[in-house]
């Protein structure tokens, strides 16, 4: 018998233990069926006033991440799903390949991530000159920049809201959120994405859609968009932009 309320997917969540804004967006979008099983990948909640912090912080995830991703195995999750964006974007496009394939080795199971399915996404709104919203420092930033050219996009326009701590990423506001939708937009950009999963956006970016007429892609729903559509699961979910409302 399958498990009574996961039935259809048991989800294997892996969050940065500073992370609030992850779980309550994925189970807001859950469909029938779909459970999401959140393990926390243990960092402190570190200053981050310049790239070396934010270097630094990117190194406690990947020294602390195997250890979350054991834990959760025991729960016989039938998908890895990281909600985790900075260190899927970090050293360019080859090196989040390697990322993804070293997580598929280690667990044999399949794998959505926030790099992986944002590429998936533009190519499906077949969208080549982006606008950019981030929470992280410049060296942040950079690495964002990196991958999306190497995988043949043009950033265009980037705002990083240069957040004090991980924690403080969630303390963002809609208000914020909304300026920096407006400017990184103009003419020449064909969609908007916002990375940093502790960015609560994916509420307003389906509404963004609604007055600017172009994708704007929060990153929770991109990656959760891609485990469900993954694991042949094809529902439309009303209330979260037009990527799970059409595709």
């Amino acid at each position: 018998m399958p498990d009574s309320l996961g039935w259809r997917k048991k989800f294997a969540v892996l969050v940065p233990s500073t992370n609030t804004s992850v779980q309550p967006e994925f189970d807001s979008m859950r469909p029938p069926g779909v459970t999401n099983h959140i393990s926390r990948i243990v960092i402190p909640n570190i200053a981050l006033n310049n790239d070396d912090d934010f270097n630094r912080l990117i190194a406690l995830i990947e020294a602390a991440q195997i250890q979350a991703v054991d834990s959760v195995m025991s729960c016989e999750p039938d998908h890895i799903v990281l909600g985790i964006s900075a260190e899927t974007f970090w050293g360019g496009y080859a090196a989040s390949l390697r990322l993804k394939d070293e997580l598929v080795k280690h667990t044999g199971l399949p794998v959505s991530m926030g790099s992986d399915a944002c590429r998936e996404v533009l190519t499906l709104f077949n969208a080549k000159t982006l606008g950019v919203i981030t929470p992280y420092q410049p060296v942040g930033d950079r690495n964002v920049v990196r991958f999306f050219g190497e995988c043949g996009y043009t950033v265009k326009n980037i705002v990083g809201l240069k957040c004090e701590s991980p924690v403080k990423i969630a303390h963002v506001g809609e208000q914020r959120l909304r300026e920096a939708i407006l400017a990184v937009n103009d003419d020449q950009v064909d969609a908007i994405v916002q990375v940093g999963t502790n960015l609560a956006m994916a509420r307003l970016a389906a509404s963004a859609e609604l007055w600017l007429g172009k994708p704007v892609i929060a990153i929770n729903t991109a990656i959760y968009w891609q485990a469900l559509r993954s694991g042949g699961i094809t529902d439309r979910i009303p209330g979260w932009g037009s990527l799970l409302e059409r595709y």
